[in-house]
């Protein structure tokens, strides 16, 4: 009897509870909308820093187009088609005018709404991209030709053999000639590295030049990523909120990935770069030079007559430099670029060999090609740990722990930048550090260089993930955004074991930098329409739904805090920058942290 008493009064509890909460639902839905205000007038406000842009690049006059007129695009591209003669240095100074153009056009396809843009205009714009790289190709292939013709004024004085080396940010070749065909010379190292190859007999005495262009960028299966997005993209987090996450959140996925991970067990990332894990790429390629000019040599070749000799054409093994800004977790797999099947493959390459410390990868490859080298992309998911506390006004740190590493990253108004990497609890040091980016080409670099914590909308196939549903999960991260000038927030152990209509986090009021080594953090359960404080704390022996004494329900995470907030955290939230609330909610819908840990 005691017992059913004690029942009946909690359930009368709990039944005056939720008559309390239904009847303050509108008013508090409302208040919320009036927040959430902030997306639209952020959305506003990048569309009117695009616009202004657009004025600046008209008055600056300095001959470059601006990309998303077809007919200044259309005379660029005439005027470089007509240029000759360029030498190489001459078409690596250009390629940097071409590769912003490239980039540009590449995120207005992702930053603009599709609704905002008309079918011939997404046509246009890839189409000048293809156009782009296509050209900036041939020019270094013509370039190279140019090169090769003094290669006896290049000769090196030890071998007699012509070695030359060009770089700059973007771009590196490494050219080598046999001018002596010394059979006894097969060792090609270029000097002051350690790149290079080592070659069979028959090329030590054949007329030939080898090439290794090694680009910061991928123009072999780069169409595949320039994805137009959907009408729930993330760069519309501002509209209302749909009924699937993976909609409402920007993939960049590409169609070469997807072909790839079919082909090899397990899921790896097809990274559009030779050295640089996403946008960097290597074309190895051994030219003849003839009295008709260059032209590719085939290798082994496909005449029967020059296959008489067995074995005569062994695969060459390559030395390759990994580019300073790429992480590898894990040692990296060399793929080779299938052109006629479009996609990236590993047969033809034997004998992988890296040198984390040195950062030099060898291997032996039977034929001669695009390469690049690609690494797990979910290598960092689930992720074990994350936090998200105020830094200053309109600035927060999130900080994502996973297996491997220890990733930091600042957001204001409408920048996001890496602040630290620790690898095995040591500080890594990246570039990218200290460079403030927009949210959109701060996450494709962050990619780019190997720190892969964004999903894409297939990555659930290769993560075992704790799943929740779309809305709750996308009206937590708009409201946590809200809030997030104020209070801190955190993983909890708890959100594995509430079912996947509710998630769970860790919340406390941070108005200072001020760290104690034990906060107090309050446990929050929220499902989309309810938020709630848990009895619970994260060592607490089982997980209980049951209500923290004296608090109530509310219909959402702004009313919850504000019952237990000082004023001047609520002041704080109210005050908050719409572009800072829209980027930290664009970086947890690109992380997806209360599914992905």
């Amino acid at each position: 009897m005691e017992r059913l008493e004690m029942q009946r009064i909690e359930k009368e509890k709990w039944n005056r509870l939720e008559a309390k909460d239904l009847e303050r639902r509108n008013e508090e839905l409302e208040e919320l909308r009036l927040l959430e205000g902030c997306f639209p007038e952020a959305e506003k406000l990048k569309q009117e820093t695009r616009l202004l842009s657009q004025w600046e690049h008209y008055l600056q006059c300095d001959g470059s187009p601006d990309p998303s007129v077809a007919q200044e695009m259309n005379t660029f591209i005439s005027l470089w088609k007509e240029k000759t003669n360029e030498t190489f240095e001459e078409v690596i100074e250009k390629s940097k005018v071409v590769l912003n153009l490239i980039e540009k056009l590449k995120f207005i396809l992702l930053e603009i709404s599709p609704c905002d843009l008309q079918d011939k205009d997404i046509i246009q714009y890839k189409g000048s991209i293809l156009q782009l790289q296509e050209l900036l190709h041939l020019k270094f292939n013509v370039a190279t030709e140019i090169l090769l013709r003094q290669a006896s004024t290049l000769a090196d004085l030890d071998s007699g053999n012509m070695e030359k080396i060009i770089k700059d940010e973007n771009v590196t070749l490494y050219v080598w000639a046999n001018l002596k065909k010394n059979p006894r010379y097969r060792s090609v190292r270029f000097s002051e590295t350690q790149i290079g190859f080592e070659i069979p007999r028959i090329l030590a005495t054949s007329d030939i030049a080898l090439r290794l262009l090694h680009t910061h960028y991928d123009h072999v299966s780069t169409l595949h990523l320039v994805s137009t997005p959907s009408k729930e993209d993330i760069s519309s987090v501002t509209e209302s909120v749909k009924d699937d996450v993976d909609n409402v959140k920007k993939t960049i996925s590409k169609e070469a990935e997807e072909k790839f991970k079919q082909q090899e067990k397990g899921s790896h990332l097809i990274q559009e770069e030779e050295i640089k894990v996403e946008e960097e790429q290597g074309d190895i390629e051994v030219k003849m030079i003839c009295k008709e000019g260059l032209q590719k040599y085939t290798y082994p070749p496909e005449t029967t007559e020059e296959l008489e000799t067995e074995n005569a054409f062994p695969p060459i093994e390559v030395t390759l430099e990994v580019h300073e800004n790429v992480i590898f977790f894990e040692d990296p797999m060399v793929a080779r670029w299938d052109a006629e099947g479009k996609h990236w493959r590993t047969d033809g390459i034997s004998n992988v060999f890296y040198k984390p410390k040195e950062r030099l990868v060898t291997f032996s490859l039977e034929t001669f090609g695009p390469l690049t080298l690609i690494q797990d992309a979910h290598v960092n998911m689930p992720y074990q740990s994350w936090e998200l506390r105020p830094l200053d006004v309109n600035k927060v740190l999130l900080t994502v722990t996973t297996v491997f590493t220890e990733i930091q990253i600042q957001i204001k108004e409408n920048l996001c930048m890496l602040s630290s990497i620790k690898l095995r609890d040591k500080k890594h040091v990246s570039i990218l550090e200290g460079k403030w980016m927009t949210p959109i080409p701060f996450i494709i670099a962050l990619k780019e260089a190997g720190l892969n914590i964004f999903p894409t909308r297939y990555s659930h196939f290769y993560v075992i993930i704790n799943n929740k549903v779309p809305l709750v999960e996308v009206k937590a991260y708009r409201q946590m955004a809200l809030l997030s000038s104020a209070f801190a927030f955190g993983w909890s152990k708890w959100n594995l074991l509430c079912n996947s209509t509710k998630v769970v986090f860790k919340v406390r009021e941070h108005l200072t930098e001020e760290c104690t080594e034990t906060p107090n953090w309050a446990i929050l359960m929220f499902s989309g329409d309810r938020a709630q404080r848990l009895k619970i704390t994260e060592e607490s022996e089982a997980f209980s739904e049951a209500l923290k004494e004296e608090t109530e329900f509310h219909s959402t995470l702004y009313h919850m805090l504000k019952d237990c907030a000082s004023k001047e955290a609520m002041e704080k939230v109210r005050s908050s920058n719409c572009q800072f609330v829209n980027s930290v909610c664009h970086m947890l819908l690109s992380t997806r942290l209360l599914s992905y840990s």
